[in-house]
């Protein structure tokens, strides 16, 4: 597959020019055979300008699929502590958005030990099945039998698409199981779309944020992606739990790894503006870090947390968890304060389906107002003083 070199056309004139001619110096020739390297880009300048028939390229054999044998739309539901990390119902909530367009199931996988109350709980977000995978060497998260058993998932169930929440755990636990399969994975989606063909068009920013690349693998099964927390809403709880849970079997195969935990320490808690309700977000109209003492006052008084833009971590006035943004955390709180923030789309992309948007800024054509809910123009040091004071005195701002 790729370029083929026809060695009986050969010689050392024709060499000589497809030698001159590859921009990346892929092609050499020594001991009388002409070679491609590993720098070739299939560029096919050899074969479209070169001397005619010495090189060729043969398109690689597309692999053709039953997808009719692939079904279910599936979430990997990541335990946090005893419960489900909040990610899973929100991916459950667009699996089911995602199934309505085919009439597939949707399904959540397990792994752990002592999942029968996360499992049942799953059932009334959405799920209309709950695969179990629970045994004693699933406790703490290790890499190998994880893998191992949500690839058994995969052979014995068979689902069409497969979301992940880009957690740490998800981050590494995806790309695993999706090299084991040969399947291909699309990182951090922001926007998932279901054809009714079943393939599952993967929506995530590309160059830095600046175009929306839309992935489709409609040669491979399962379809692989991880989204990230926040991105997607949760449907409101069922009182009521539909559907079904299957105990998986674990085997002594999907023990083995080659890492062993010795000891589990708990972690101390660490700041995450993901779960925070109201954010007070810096930017680079804030002029010093002595400033930024207004913002923090602001921040208190609504019980908020502070958040800022990448120029603030780059300058090193916030620990880089409280970065908003493609390179940062996605956030989704009830209110968001922007203070002198331009609103570049990478950061309007970690915080856009905030429910409520105030943005104040000198700028009145900056992009940030074009999502704000409501816009202020001025001098965020002459107007924050004044929202300070209303806030204090409980008055409406």
């Amino acid at each position: 597959m790729g370029i083929i070199i026809e060695q009986g056309l050969v010689n050392a004139q024709t060499a000589q020019t497809l030698v001159s001619l590859c921009p990346f110096g892929a092609i050499s020739y020594e001991n009388g055979e002409l070679s491609v390297g590993m720098g070739c880009k299939s560029c096919k300048l050899c074969v479209n300008k070169g001397p005619q028939g010495v090189m060729r390229y043969q398109e690689e054999e597309k692999k053709e699929i039953d997808k009719g044998a692939w079904r279910g739309v599936c979430v990997f539901a990541e335990r946090r502590g005893n419960s489900a990390h909040p990610v899973t119902m929100e991916l459950l909530g667009k699996a089911r958005e995602l199934a309505a367009v085919t009439g597939h199931p949707v399904y959540a996988l397990c792994i752990g030990q002592g999942l029968h109350d996360m499992a049942e709980e799953l059932l009334h977000y959405g799920a209309d099945k709950v695969f179990m995978y629970d045994d004693a060497a699933f406790a703490d998260f290790c890499v190998g039998p994880y893998a191992n058993a949500f690839c058994d998932f995969i052979q014995q169930v068979k689902p069409s698409s497969i979301l992940v929440g880009a957690t740490n755990l998800g981050r590494s636990l995806a790309p695993r199981v999706a090299a084991k399969c040969e399947t291909g994975l699309t990182a951090d989606c922001t926007m998932l779309q279901m054809k009714e063909n079943t393939d599952l068009v993967q929506i995530r920013p590309a160059f830095g944020g600046n175009i929306m690349a839309q992935i489709v693998t409609p040669n491979t099964r399962p379809q692989f992606c991880t989204a990230r927390y926040k991105v997607f809403s949760a449907l409101p709880r069922a009182e009521k739990a539909e559907g079904e849970i299957v105990s998986m079997p674990v085997t002594a195969a999907m023990r083995e790894g080659n890492t062993e935990v010795l000891a589990t320490d708990a972690k101390p808690a660490q700041v995450d503006i993901s779960e925070a309700d109201v954010i007070v977000a810096c930017g680079r109209g804030i002029k010093t870090q002595a400033d930024l003492a207004l913002a923090e006052e602001l921040a208190k008084l609504l019980g908020a947390q502070m958040a800022c833009t990448r120029p603030l971590i780059e300058a090193g006035w916030f620990d880089p968890r409280r970065q908003i943004g493609l390179s940062g955390r996605t956030v989704k709180p009830k209110l968001i304060i922007c203070l002198g923030i331009s609103g570049s789309v990478q950061f309007a992309a970690g915080m856009k389906g905030a429910d409520c948007i105030i943005a104040i800024n000198t700028d009145k054509n900056a992009a940030i107002f074009d999502i704000a809910h409501i816009g202020v123009v001025g001098d965020i040091y002459e107007i924050l003083p004044l929202f300070i004071q209303n806030v204090k005195e409980g008055r409406h701002v």
